[in-house]
């Protein structure tokens, strides 16, 4: 893949309609011990594997047996596909605003039979009902968008979770990972490194008040 390909691929991957001709494949991950299969497309996220930061924010969360829990930026839906396979009392919604990532989450949850899932399109928080709040919210944040981006999703993260809910993310520790956990520290009052592996960093924070 040349670097202008490599450019366009960061460019739509969080774009709402991305304007790259499809062409679907099937890719599989084992996940929590689990076998997954997803179908990917160009303009998604980690369309040829689940990346490996992915693989070690799965890895690491540590969730609760019941309640509700937002994979935000969903992509094609490992994430949150894998949280709702391996914790059937979960709620898990998906939210992505590329049309086309959601398009896959739904397909490849009815693909790994998993039901207790919603999948919506939406910008960031925007789409959900405004009562909601979650015990959890986990992201592979949309580095490439921008600082603003993440410092805003950052925010709404606190603002949606429940007194004692947590918000877990994973990025490059060259992409920022040590900003980004100051800044969450900031609006939290408190983040954890849980793990560092292979360049990614897991980080988690909870909301206290």
């Amino acid at each position: 893949m040349s670097r202008r390909e490599r450019d366009n691929e960061w460019e739509h991957y969080f774009a709402e309609r991305p304007k790259t001709p499809s062409k679907i494949k099937r890719i599989h991950a084992i996940l929590k011990g689990r076998e997954f299969v997803f179908e990917t497309d160009k303009s998604v996220f980690a369309k040829d594997y689940v990346d490996m930061g992915t693989k070690r924010l799965i890895e690491k969360l540590q969730l609760p047996d019941e309640g509700e829990v937002l994979d935000w930026g969903c992509g094609y839906g490992a994430i949150g596909i894998a949280i709702a396979a391996v914790n059937p009392k979960l709620k898990v919604w998906m939210v992505d605003i590329n049309e086309r990532a959601v398009a896959l989450a739904k397909r490849n949850a009815k693909l790994n039979r998993v039901k207790n899932v919603v999948v919506m399109k939406s910008d960031g928080f925007s789409a959900l009902p405004k009562d909601l709040k979650f015990d959890a919210i986990v992201t592979n944040p949309p580095i490439h968008a921008g600082k603003k981006v993440l410092v805003q999703l950052i925010r709404e993260s606190h603002d949606w979770l429940k007194i004692g809910g947590s918000f877990w993310f994973v990025a490059r520790t060259q992409h920022g990972a040590k900003t980004l956990q100051r800044i969450t520290e900031e609006i939290f009052g408190n983040a954890e490194c849980v793990d560092i592996h292979g360049g990614y960093r897991v980080i988690k924070a909870v909301r206290e008040g």
